[in-house]
């Protein structure tokens, strides 16, 4: 008896596939599932399903059939794998969560402006600095963005937010745990555990997604607009740094070159970093163009 055992994204592709390779139809043959598929949570954990596809009778007439669609079956197997993965899917966020982002969207440079209106000061000093020793290399500090804010933020026990997030981390099968610190406008989670690393995620995204969902818990029943911020072994603050080197570098760039720099996509928290990094340069400016998630910060001269 002639058989074909195959892996995909689910029962009915995997089925497809040994289908194809065997030049059969459906009501042509047995099919037994092997491993049954699973979507995992948030993308993690997820799992490939396997079949056995058996042809019941007259093998001799699937032959030629069989034979033209084998040469072709393996890069069939991997573009219908590769495109059933999470990574690989585009996936739909709730209009309350993309209010969420087109809300922090509006704000990103309006939260830049204030900022740096909060360092004038510090800015003016600098500036004279400047003048008496002549131009040198624009910078800014840590502390001119926002995570300083979380210094300001209380500890609160039992926050709605702990809770939920306790719930996620348990359907991700991770060990974690949360300190949330609060204000009236700002919530902070600091997230520790063995499983950290989990949670981040390539360049954030998981902690991103995770991060999304809990700003819709926090602003589901809130009478004003509540930011929540979500971190794990200093991620957000060694990527604030590295921005904030990165956009100094190609400020410089374009400086020298007087070509605009076009940033890869980033989310709105990250490209307020990039604005407000700049927003006092001498010499370039920043602004955003595109629609979220594919949305990127442009640096041109003044």
């Amino acid at each position: 008896m002639k058989q074909s055992e195959k892996w995909g994204v689910d029962v009915d592709t995997a089925v497809e596939l040994a289908l194809k390779e065997l030049g059969a139809d459906r009501d042509d043959v047995e099919i037994e599932v092997l491993e049954e598929s699973s979507s995992g949570f948030l993308g993690i954990g997820s799992k490939l399903a396997k079949v056995r596809v058996s042809v019941k009778e007259a093998e001799d007439a699937f032959e030629t059939n069989a034979n033209a669609a084998r040469e072709k079956g393996s890069f069939d197997d991997i573009d219908a794998i590769l495109a059933g993965l999470p990574e690989n899917t585009s996936q739909q966020l709730p209009d309350e969560v993309r209010a969420d982002y087109d809300k922090f969207e509006a704000e990103e440079i309006a939260d830049a402006e204030a900022a740096e209106a909060a360092h004038a000061e510090e800015r003016s000093k600098a500036k004279r600095e400047r003048g008496n020793r002549g131009r040198k290399k624009f910078k800014v500090s840590i502390e001119d963005t926002q995570l300083e804010e979380v210094k300001k933020l209380e500890a609160v026990e039992g926050h709605v937010l702990e809770g939920f997030l306790r719930g996620v981390a348990e359907q991700m099968g991770v060990e974690l745990d949360f300190e949330v610190k609060a204000g009236d406008d700002l919530v902070f989670v600091e997230i520790t555990g063995k499983d950290t690393g989990t949670i981040i995620g390539k360049r954030g995204t998981t902690l991103d997604a995770v991060q999304c969902l809990a700003s819709y818990v926090v602003n589901k029943d809130a009478d004003h607009y509540i930011r929540v911020v979500l971190d794990a072994e200093n991620y957000r603050s060694k990527r604030e740094k590295t921005l904030i080197n990165l956009a100094n570098r190609l400020a410089g760039k374009v400086e020298r070159g007087g070509r605009p720099v076009t940033l890869e996509p980033m989310n709105p928290y990250e490209r307020k970093v990039i604005h407000c990094t700049l927003q006092q340069h001498p010499g370039v400016k920043t602004r955003s163009e595109g629609k979220d998630p594919y949305r990127k910060v442009v640096i041109e001269s003044k």
